[in-house]
């Protein structure tokens, strides 16, 4: 059994394995509709990429300098040969030649025409940089998506080798078994993510949205977060309470809390706590995700929610992360009609994730409301 595993963990590696000879990386990407397809993208086929987007831009910038130069030529020569044309055009043909209002009106249309073409230049301009972006997410992405798989699977395959080859204690077997399991949910919550994002973009994804108790909800949805990330009452505070009903999806609420309380611990010093705060509110209740980490720069937090963006200031911890994790986790809020905000008062202040969500202060209301529908 052992050596079953182990060579399916290696056919795992191989698929998503960092090649030192080519230098490149091969990953299975899902965030396509093409979902399984394999890409391999190599440092050579990055650099052509990147060169792929710099000869636009100086091709952009030759032909605004050329323009330019023409538009200069232009008027140069209008201005320098005004007279000696209108002098021949009255000898020649006197009809033929134009009003001072007819030459203005030209010229009003030239001037709009040309602030066309330098609109159009502009906004061919907006979208090369865009794409710059997209592309430097993009190659961010693949990166840490497959030091994300790699480094679990890799951790499994040493536990499952020292199996094979060593007589391990029972008490070891039992430590190792546990920490592969650890690894095997952190891999499946990353694929489990990437997938669910592929849905949601798709409109495939359908959530299962059920009036629950809010307050036994929560409480649920925070004890298997302190299981999972082996949390006591001191490093996770819960405070406040809520009386009433929401519609949610206890599986997809999960990754939510998961995901923001994964950040939390991730950019927090180890002894400072986490707090999650429950506000009752008119028509809605509220959820505070409160840390006490490194914080987010003002610019930062208008980008967070992005996809493949990540936090990459020099006061950030080296954390690995797919950029995917908050993406999430407000796709998954929007679904069940709220809405998440981050506030952060600047470097080592913290940060807050506030969730807001619409709720009923009796069951009976959403069934009267499921009746009407």
């Amino acid at each position: 059994m052992v050596n079953f595993l182990l060579f399916l963990l290696k056919l795992l590696l191989k698929l998503i394995r960092i090649s030192s000879k080519k230098q490149g990386v091969t990953v299975f990407f899902f965030l396509t509709p093409c979902a399984n397809q394999e890409y391999a993208i190599s440092n050579q086929q990055v650099m052509k990429r990147r060169i792929n987007f710099i000869q636009p831009l100086l091709i952009f910038i030759l032909m605004q300098v050329a323009w330019i130069s023409l538009l200069g030529l232009w008027i140069y020569w209008y201005v320098s040969n005004y007279i000696i044309i209108s002098q021949v055009g009255k000898r020649l043909v006197p009809t033929i030649n134009a009003s001072p209002k007819s030459q203005l009106f030209a010229l009003i249309i030239g001037l709009f025409l040309l602030v066309l073409i330098l609109a159009g230049f502009y906004f061919i301009f907006i979208f090369l940089t865009r794409q710059i972006n997209i592309n430097r997410l993009y190659e961010t992405f693949i990166a840490n998506f497959t030091h994300e798989l790699k480094s679990p699977l890799a951790s499994i395959q040493l536990y499952l080798e020292t199996l094979q080859r060593r007589d391990v204690p029972k008490e070891k077997q039992r430590e190792f078994v546990d920490q592969m399991f650890a690894d095997t949910q952190r891999l499946k919550q990353v694929i489990d993510s990437i997938l669910d994002i592929s849905q949601i973009e798709q409109k495939k994804k359908i959530f299962d949205l059920k009036p629950q108790p809010i307050q036994s909800t929560i409480t649920d949805l925070i004890d298997n977060c302190m299981e999972r990330f082996k949390l006591d009452s001191r490093s996770l505070i819960v405070k406040g309470k809520v009386k009433g009903y929401w519609l949610v999806d206890q599986a997809a609420m999960q990754m939510v809390f998961s995901n923001l309380l994964d950040n939390a611990l991730k950019y927090s010093p180890a002894k400072k706590p986490i707090t999650i705060r429950l506000l009752d509110e008119t028509q809605q209740f509220c959820i505070e995700f409160i840390d006490q980490g490194v914080g987010i720069e003002k610019e930062a937090q208008k980008h967070i929610f992005q996809k493949f963006y990540r936090v990459t200031a020099p006061y950030m911890p080296d954390i690995r992360g797919t950029g995917l994790g908050l993406y999430l986790v407000k796709e998954i809020v929007k679904a069940h009609f709220g809405q998440i905000t981050v506030r952060s008062e600047g470097l080592n202040k913290g940060t807050t994730f506030k969730l807001c969500f619409p709720m009923k202060k009796s069951l009976k209301e959403y069934k009267t409301l499921m009746g009407k529908h």
